[in-house]
């Protein structure tokens, strides 16, 4: 079915530990600045009803009204909870962090992809360790400054030394605590959590993590089993494979109806290689390449070369070494962020990394043939609106992770 009135869409966040109601919001926003650009309408009510956050659209776009139910199917508690760490177990997670990456040899093989999210990766090891230089220089300065003081009042040797030791120790946590308290700016503590959530179990999902997913499963699977037209999952940054594996999860179980609504996985700035790659992520690995072959969806997956934080244009499947030789999925598509925003626009964004990201979610002024707003509250279906869209050329599809054990169905 390719015309659409009613539609359910399940958006996967990434590791984000901020309400689902910024998510709301910005659909709000965006979608009326989108809606102002390409002359359609689209509006924001209250969600009816009990179950995840989320909230109702309705829209007149390429003339043709449509109702739309957002849910967000949420796991920013277990994200808070992988954050709870003080300052000294960060530093320890980011040995931990560092050794499964390197020791693994996954970080060489990410670094032949892009390097914008390998360098996006390194940034808070490099920026704690910038931090902790800072800190133990001030830290031996106050040390030596104590010291002359003692000497100069005649204190006695030890308790000088004493003295000396405990204002180090002060400074030092100071000047520490003081970096992690403007972390809202400098994202070093939240990056490193992020990468240290993947590489914790080096590339498995946490038992905490495998209950959500089959909690957001069951979700699915109810609105499949209902009267929408389509049922679209979105999974945007690490919500991509976890959206993969939910999926993969639904159709193995015979939970995707053959007479039921029809079934898109939009996939936006993936990092799928980070998790990927990692030794023990066949769970991972065997999910891409089962969903790879399967006709009961239609799987897009967009990105652009200009979002340094998530792995541009590279096929999830093919680059973790896993595609089979029925693969037909994903659609690889740029967004060209180059093309489809403004040169004004693209200046002004160029170096927000981190807003770029989310740029999938917002308005384009140039929009090219992926409009976010189009896809999640359009007229048409995943399959049919990307129905004959080449591949983008610049995609990348090599194997290239070392990797490449699946867990068996």
């Amino acid at each position: 079915m390719a015309q659409v009135r009613q539609r359910q869409v399940f958006y996967i966040p990434g590791y984000d530990p901020i309400h689902p109601r910024r998510y709301r919001e910005l659909y709000r926003k965006e979608g009326a600045a989108q809606a102002a650009i390409s002359g359609y309408q689209i509006a924001l009510s209250p969600k009816t009803g009990g179950g995840p956050y989320g909230w109702h659209v309705s829209a007149r776009i390429e003339d043709a009204p449509v109702a739309a139910e957002f849910e967000v199917l949420v796991w920013s508690d277990l994200v808070r909870d992988s954050m709870s760490n003080g300052i000294p177990a960060t530093y320890l997670q980011l040995l931990r962090t560092a050794w499964a990456y390197i020791g693994s040899g996954a970080l060489w093989r990410l670094m032949r992809l892009r390097k914008g999210p390998v360098i996006a990766a390194l940034y808070p090891v490099a920026m704690l360790l910038f931090q902790l230089a800072v800190a133990a220089a001030l830290a031996g300065l106050a040390a030596k400054a104590v010291a002359l003081l003692a000497a100069a009042l005649a204190v006695p040797g030890l308790l000088a030394t004493g003295v000396a030791v405990l204002a180090a120790l002060a400074v030092l946590a100071g000047v520490l605590r003081g970096f992690r308290a403007r972390d809202g700016r400098l994202f070093a503590y939240y990056l490193m959590h992020d990468y240290a959530h993947s590489a914790r179990l080096h590339g498995a999902y946490p038992p905490d993590l495998e209950a959500r997913l089959g909690e957001f499963g069951d979700r699915i699977a109810a609105a499949l089993a209902g009267e929408a037209d389509e049922v679209l999952v979105v999974g945007h940054s690490s919500g991509a494979h976890l959206a993969v594996s939910v999926l993969s999860d639904l159709i193995r179980a015979g939970r995707v109806p053959s007479d039921g609504p029809a079934l898109g996985l939009l996939t936006l700035g993936q990092v799928v290689p980070m998790l990927s790659f990692l030794p023990r992520a066949a769970r991972l690995r065997g999910d891409l390449r089962f969903l790879s072959t399967r006709g009961e969806l239609a799987w897009i997956d967009i990105s652009a070369p200009g979002d340094g934080c998530s792995f541009a244009l590279c096929d999830p499947v093919t680059v973790s070494g896993v595609a089979p030789e029925a693969k037909r999925w994903p659609l690889v598509i740029s967004a060209a962020f180059t093309q489809t925003l403004s040169p004004e626009r693209w200046k002004a964004l160029r170096w927000r990394f981190f807003r770029l990201h989310f740029q999938y979610l917002c308005a384009f002024d140039r929009p090219g043939d992926y409009d976010y707003f189009r896809v999640t509250a359009g007229p048409q279906t995943l399959a049919a609106r990307f129905d004959g869209r080449p591949a983008s050329k610049s995609r990348i599809e090599v194997a290239v992770s070392k990797y490449t054990s699946v867990q068996a169905a």
